[in-house]
């Protein structure tokens, strides 16, 4: 079974980011955490659209 989501970049360990695509649809999200929080939203280019991961064309 393929994993849905796929890590491109992190940084931090305990406290950091991650750059996560989805891919089914090549959607990046930006993945925040600190301690026992964290958040999860899209990355949007300037227009408010979804990025797409470059392998997914658009």
């Amino acid at each position: 079974m393929e994993k849905r989501f796929e890590i491109l970049e992190k940084e931090g360990f305990l406290e950091g980011t991650r750059i996560i695509v989805d891919t089914e649809t090549g959607v990046q999200y930006l993945y925040v955490y600190s301690g026992y929080g964290g958040g999860v939203t899209p990355l949007l280019d300037r227009d408010g659209k979804p990025l797409i991961d470059k392998r997914f064309g658009r």
